[in-house]
C-alpha cells in the first residue's frame, strides 16, 4: 500500500481527469491520494493551470473527499518560485499541502523567465544569453532560489530538488563530484534542516529516461539521512498509470541507504511511517 501527493491532472499539463487517478489509486489501493497541478503563474505558460479555474479546482477536491471513504483525497498544488513574483504561501490558505518547485531560474531582458527543465534546446538558449555559457553559475543560481524558497516561501513539501540535472545528462557540464555542486547542495540541505519541510524522492526522471536516478541522486539522500530531513516518495505522475511508477526500485534504495520512514498524509497529518518495497506499512 503506497501513498502519493505529486500528481498532476487535466487541470494542467496532466493526461488523466481527477476520476482517472481515483480510479487507478483504488485499483492499486493507495492510502492516499494527493492533487498537485502545476499553480496559475502571471505569465503565459502552457504547462501551468489557468488562473480562473484554480478555484474549481479546490471545490472539486473537496467534493471528491466526501465522495471517496475509501481513499484519503488532499488538495494540493505545485508552486513555482519566483522571487517578488509567485511562491507557495500564496497558495497555502487554500490547500492541504503545497510542493514548491524551481522550474524557472532568472530571465531574459525581455523579461521571459527562463525555463530550465524544458527541452535541451531551450536550456541552452538561456544558458547562453543569461549566463553566457557558464554553467556554474547557472546551477548555483538555481540552488540560491532554491534555497531563497526555503528560508522565505517554505512549502510543505520541496520538489524534485536537484532538477536541473536533466540537462547535464552524461555529465555534458560537470560531474556531481566537483566540490562547488556538492557545495551548493550542502548548503541547500543545511537550510532545509532548519524548517519543518519534506523532501520528496522523485522517480519521474527514472520512468521517462531523463535520469539513472532520482531527483534527488543517491549521494544526496544520503545527505538527507544524515540530516534528519524526512522524506516522501513521489512519482510526479501526469498519467493515472504512473501513480506508483518506479517505487518499488526506489523503496529498496532508501533502504540500502539507510531510510527507516517515509512521511505522509495520513488523517490530515504529515506522519513518518514504516516501509519497504511493496509499501507503508501501517
Amino acid at each position: 500500500m503506497w501513498a502519493n501527493f505529486h500528481t498532476h491532472s487535466n487541470y494542467c499539463d496532466g493526461k488523466s481527469s481527477f476520476a482517472e487517478h481515483i480510479q487507478i489509486a483504488k485499483q492499486l489501493q493507495l492510502s492516499a491520494l494527493g492533487f498537485s497541478s502545476h499553480a496559475p503563474v502571471p505569465f503565459e505558460c502552457l504547462w501551468c493551470m489557468k488562473s480562473n479555474a484554480l478555484n474549481d479546482y479546490v471545490k472539486t477536491i473537496q467534493d471528491l473527499k466526501s465522495e471517496n471513504n475509501s481513499l484519503e483525497i488532499y488538495a494540493g498544488l505545485e508552486v513555482d518560485f519566483i522571487p517578488d513574483v509567485i511562491g507557495p504561501k500564496q497558495f497555502s490558505h487554500l490547500l492541504d499541502y503545497t510542493i514548491g518547485s524551481i522550474h524557472f531560474v532568472d530571465s531574459y531582458e525581455s523579461g521571459k523567465h527562463w525555463e530550465i527543465d524544458g527541452l535541451h534546446t531551450l536550456f541552452l538558449d538561456g544558458l547562453e544569453k543569461i549566463f553566457k555559457n557558464d554553467y556554474q553559475k547557472a546551477f548555483t543560481r538555481y540552488f540560491e532560489l532554491t534555497r531563497e524558497m526555503i528560508q522565505f516561501d517554505c512549502p510543505t513539501v520541496i520538489g524534485h530538488l536537484d532538477k536541473m540535472k536533466i540537462q547535464n545528462q552524461s555529465n555534458k557540464f560537470f560531474s556531481e563530484n566537483e566540490s562547488w555542486y556538492q557545495e551548493q547542495v550542502k548548503e541547500t540541505i543545511r537550510a532545509i534542516s532548519k524548517t519543518a519541510a519534506i523532501v520528496e524522492v522523485n522517480t519521474r526522471g527514472l520512468y521517462q529516461k531523463k535520469s539513472d536516478t532520482t531527483y534527488p541522486s543517491p549521494w544526496i539522500l544520503q545527505l538527507l539521512l544524515n540530516a534528519n530531513i524526512p522524506i516522501t516518495i513521489s512519482s510526479d505522475a501526469h498519467h493515472a498509470d504512473d501513480l506508483i511508477n518506479q517505487f518499488e526500485p526506489t523503496a529498496r534504495l532508501l533502504s540500502e541507504i539507510g531510510f527507516k520512514k517515509i512521511h505522509i498524509l495520513y488523517h490530515g497529518e504529515w506522519k513518518p511511517f514504516n516501509f519497504n518495497e511493496k509499501g507503508i506499512v501501517f
